[in-house]
């Protein structure tokens, strides 16, 4: 299955060209996608016009369980969805998804129906990676998972981006998932780079030695920031904050982007638990649009 996938190169800022229908218009500049989590108690029949009036490019559409459309319910759900986003002229670059594996029995009409209306890209679900030799034992069954699914969005003409992540001990920094996709063709497999998590992962340097890695396979961009957060007499913690409340250098990683000619997917997960949800949302895509701006010239 691996030799089928050999290696390649592709341009960050060819991702907006490999749209093949109308879910995602040809673009030279992000398209600033919602996740749709975020608004789970309003319908995906009514979201299209929410997200629309709040001033989004698109959608990055939640098909997972808990999700907006349900993987058992895709036969149904799926395509109404979609629809109901592209026929108002909304972007549907990308659907988060929690699957980890092609034996998955929903991951052939998940990528089938979302490809036939032409979205050009998936977030797979989580896997666990540590940085001990556990590793090791891991990459072999990881790889052929990952490989299976890269064989059906190279099929369904879908690319995958595997988001970086922290999670306490465990989570998949892009230095572990560079182990487990180098091998597989870079048009195929790539990233969803999470600037906060990748900064976490920096550590002093922040998320440099993170985005060189990731940028020749980069295909969609998580935005997020985070404080600093003690509690007394405990370790410090990084807490969720509204974006540019935090420690991300925000200015210097769309600089960044902008360089590489990026023009992927940006999603907004406003994962910091706002008490007014809208002013939140509004927030983050404010600040976003003022750093593309600034970064892309207008």
């Amino acid at each position: 299955m691996l030799a089928g996938l050999a290696a390649g190169a592709v341009a960050p800022g060819v991702a907006a060209a490999q749209s093949r229908g109308g879910a995602m218009r040809p673009r030279i500049t992000p398209a600033v996608c919602l996740y749709s989590r975020v608004l789970i108690k309003i319908g995906y029949i009514d979201l299209p016009m929410i997200v629309q009036g709040l001033g989004f490019d698109g959608v990055d559409l939640s098909v997972e369980h808990g999700g907006h459309i349900l993987p058992e319910k895709v036969d149904y759900n799926l395509m109404p969805a979609l629809e109901a986003f592209t026929g108002i002229g909304l972007d549907v670059p990308m659907l988060t998804t929690d699957l980890t594996t092609l034996q998955d029995k929903n991951s052939q009409e998940v990528l089938g129906l979302a490809a036939y209306i032409g979205v050009p890209f998936f977030r797979p679900g989580h896997r666990k990676f540590t940085g001990s030799m556990e590793i090791e034992v891991q990459l072999p069954l990881v790889q052929r998972d990952i490989a299976g699914l890269a064989q059906l969005g190279r099929a369904t003409k879908m690319a995958m981006g595997i988001h970086n992540y922290l999670e306490g001990p465990e989570g998949a920094a892009v230095a572990d998932i560079n182990r487990v996709i180098r091998p597989l063709d870079a048009h195929w497999v790539g990233y969803d780079f999470d600037v906060a998590c990748a900064t976490l992962e920096g550590g002093a340097v922040g998320f440099d030695g993170p985005l060189a890695v990731a940028l020749p396979r980069l295909k969609m961009v998580t935005v997020r920031d985070f404080k600093w957060d003690q509690p007394a007499g405990g370790p410090r913690q990084a807490k969720p904050c509204p974006l540019g409340d935090g420690v991300v250098d925000f200015a210097k990683f769309f600089s960044a982007l902008a360089k590489a000619r990026f023009a992927g997917p940006i999603t907004l997960p406003v994962d910091h638990n706002p008490a007014g949800e809208v002013e939140a949302i509004k927030h983050d895509l404010a600040f976003v649009r003022k750093q593309l701006a600034a970064a892309y010239g207008g």
